[in-house]
């Protein structure tokens, strides 16, 4: 059997896997992500192929929802298990900070988020400390790299702030969460994994 006929085999069998885990996913996930986001996830896991190295949790950033909402899930692909956080969107998405997510962008110096499917690849200690580094894997998102567009803690991501207000601080475009719960959200994603954003 030659290398390429190996390959196609292996494709056809992480393709079957990803529509197994479709189907099988409980509906306390498809509750806490829309469905069609759900199923546009699974589809990026499927399509990238072994670029990832872990597929037993994806993260999912609904950009349809506001700000001020829990809109980053958490998916246990085995389970169906859910978490659900609240994520800032870039000030470049949302110019006049009315807590929604008006358009995306993947220019350099736009500040503005990316939709698309994401590698989460190395932690990092910089500005806000503990941080995950993400490669961009769709052209909606390719710049994503030199952009430096990473998941990280911000005191702007603030539950009170969302209860009070309704809305949360923006970023510069990264996946920014609250400090509180970052360790956690790194742990849980960590390298090798897919984050899909959209709306």
């Amino acid at each position: 059997m030659d290398k390429s006929t190996m390959t196609r085999r292996r494709m056809i069998t992480l393709a079957a896997a990803a529509a197994a885990a479709a189907r099988a996913l409980p509906a306390r996930a498809a509750s806490a992500a829309r469905p069609r986001l759900l199923d546009r996830a699974l589809a990026a896991l499927d399509r990238h192929g072994d670029i990832f190295t872990h597929r037993d949790r994806i993260g999912i950033a609904d950009f349809a929802s506001p700000s001020g909402t829990a809109r980053f899930h958490i998916v246990d692909i085995a389970s169906g298990a859910a978490q659900s956080l609240l994520v800032a969107h870039g000030s470049g998405s949302d110019p006049d900070h009315s807590g929604f997510l008006q358009r995306f962008s993947n220019r350099s110096g736009s500040h503005a988020t990316s939709s698309g499917a994401y590698l989460t690849t190395t932690y990092y200690r910089g500005k806000y400390g503990r941080s995950l580094r993400l490669a961009g894997l769709d052209d909606s998102n390719s710049n994503a790299e030199p952009r430096a567009i990473v998941v990280h803690g911000a005191w702007y991501v603030d539950s009170g702030m969302a209860r009070d207000q309704g809305r949360i601080g923006r970023s510069q475009g990264c996946f920014a969460f609250e400090q509180s719960e970052i360790a956690g959200v790194l742990d849980r994603l960590g390298p090798g994994r897919l984050i899909y954003a959209d709306r």
